[in-house]
């Protein structure tokens, strides 16, 4: 794929944005003038430049809505929005820069106004939790209330609710599903107005959110799934450990441990060291990580996740990371999975060994450069994940094949039985397409079910997904 802009990160983060617009977050043109006047990697810029978009649409959208043009007024609301999340993404970080927090109310004022302006306007909701709530979207694919399959979206380290509109929710409410869009400790306002961080433990998020939806009459108790991106993509499969009131689960491009995926970013010899390992070399491996830190774009991903972490200490970080793995879990979850990865991104190089561990019925797909979703999260391509995962999600929801799940909400440690309803991933999905040409397009057989095997190569990154820092630029 042609590049469009210098630096690596800020590219993954223009893509990510024009990828919502088949879903009314964005317009091509007006992403690609935004990014022409950003300046190298110069994070006022980007800021800048995406606030000032956002901010113009926002007020044509407030004009339009005056003069009674829903349409227009819905959809420059909902684009105002996307860019108000892009304008404030690189403000994540410790200390905190109120740049991020304007940005966010920026953000969900207009998508609320927006989505008021739906055909079937979503509800606000606040979900019991622990004393308190999390908040969220409930939209419901119908303006009756009949029972309906609902998909539960939960999403990663820097995303929102708003957000999980445009990235999964609007394709689920096309085929028919209710949807909850919701934000879990260290996501969207949890961190950024209640300061409340992230938690490994997803199962006990998850819990209440279900409780929440079987008090509804337009739900289905029987057809509940849940749907994560990026570190939602661990954060999904492992609430199916212990929820065993789901159906089903989609895990998008998630870290199977995720110490493993950041630790490789290291150089060998220090990432050995850790947690506990030889004091001068951790003193060292501090020292050049503070150092990347202080990039404008290589340092960005550590400066973000200790902010949702809610830590202060790079080395910390990696020492709480393992905390974050499904390695000897993955027979706890009876329910139908779906795992996919993407071919360049590094953070679900492990998703195979995920889906290879898996005990349940489950499907893996690995999403190729060549079909343009070889993205973190098949940047740019979320229409064509959407007809894998919401292919395979549809026949393992169809109501006739579907039985009432007999297993208990939380269970032993132990895999509990399977659910009445089973599916063989060969019946409800298709293969890839291999091409002959490619060693990316073999075809093997696992179990008796098709998959995509991943190359045995994979990029080489220190501290960022995207953005090479200073030390990878010696070693390279």
């Amino acid at each position: 794929m042609a590049k469009l802009m210098k630096d690596d990160l800020f590219e993954a983060q223009l893509l990510r944005a024009i990828g919502y617009a088949p879903y009314g977050g964005a317009d091509a043109g007006e992403c690609l003038a935004t990014a022409g006047q950003i300046s190298g990697t110069n994070l006022d810029s980007w800021h800048d430049a995406w606030k000032a978009t956002a901010a113009r649409l926002h007020e044509r959208a407030e004009a339009s809505a005056v003069a009674g043009q829903a349409a227009s007024a819905r959809s420059g609301f909902f684009r105002a929005a996307n860019y108000f999340r892009t304008a404030g993404l690189f403000a994540m970080g410790t200390p905190a820069d109120p740049r991020l927090a304007e940005a966010h109310r920026r953000e969900v004022d207009s998508f609320r106004r927006g989505a008021a302006l739906l055909a079937v306007p979503p509800e606000i909701v606040r979900i019991p939790y622990e004393g308190s709530f999390l908040p969220g979207y409930y939209f419901r694919a119908a303006a009756d209330e009949a029972p309906r399959a609902t998909v539960i979206l939960t999403t990663g380290y820097d995303g929102t609710a708003e957000e999980l509109y445009f990235a999964n929710g609007a394709a689920a409410l096309e085929r028919g599903y209710n949807v909850l869009a919701f934000e879990g400790p260290g996501q969207g306002a949890m961190l950024i107005d209640r300061g409340v961080p992230i938690r490994p433990d997803w199962e006990n998020v998850i819990t209440p959110v279900v409780d929440y939806l079987l008090t509804r009459p337009d739900v289905d108790p029987a057809r509940i799934a849940l749907a994560g991106l990026s570190l939602g993509g661990y954060l999904a499969p492992r609430a199916a450990t212990a929820e065993h009131r789901l159906a089903a689960v989609i895990s998008d491009c998630g870290p199977y441990d995720l110490f493993d995926a950041t630790a490789r970013r290291l150089p060998g010899f220090l990432a050995a060291q850790l947690p506990d390992g030889n004091h001068a070399l951790l003193r060292l491996l501090d020292r050049l990580t503070r150092v990347v830190m202080n990039k404008p774009t290589a340092g960005w991903a550590m400066r973000r996740n200790l902010m949702v972490h809610g830590l202060s200490d790079p080395l910390e970080f990696f020492r709480v990371a393992p905390q974050y793995s499904l390695k000897g879990i993955e027979d706890r979850i009876s329910c139908p999975t779906f795992v996919c990865s993407a071919e360049d991104d590094d953070l679900s190089i492990d998703a195979s060994k995920l889906y290879d561990a898996l005990t349940c019925p489950k499907r893996y797909y690995r999403f190729s450069s060549a079909e343009g979703a070889g993205q973190h999260c098949e940047s740019g391509a979320r229409v064509l994940f959407h007809q894998h995962a919401y292919d395979w999600l549809g026949q393992v929801l169809a109501p006739a094949a579907h039985a009432v799940p007999t297993a208990p909400s939380r269970g032993p440690a132990g895999r509990l039985p399977a659910p009445a309803m089973t599916v063989d991933a060969r019946e409800v999905t298709r293969p890839a397409i291999a091409r002959p040409e490619s060693p990316e397009g073999e075809m093997r057989a696992r179990d008796g079910e098709p998959r995509l095997v991943r190359p045995k190569w994979f990029s080489f990154f220190y501290m960022a997904r995207a953005g090479r820092s200073d030390i990878a630029a010696k070693r390279a």
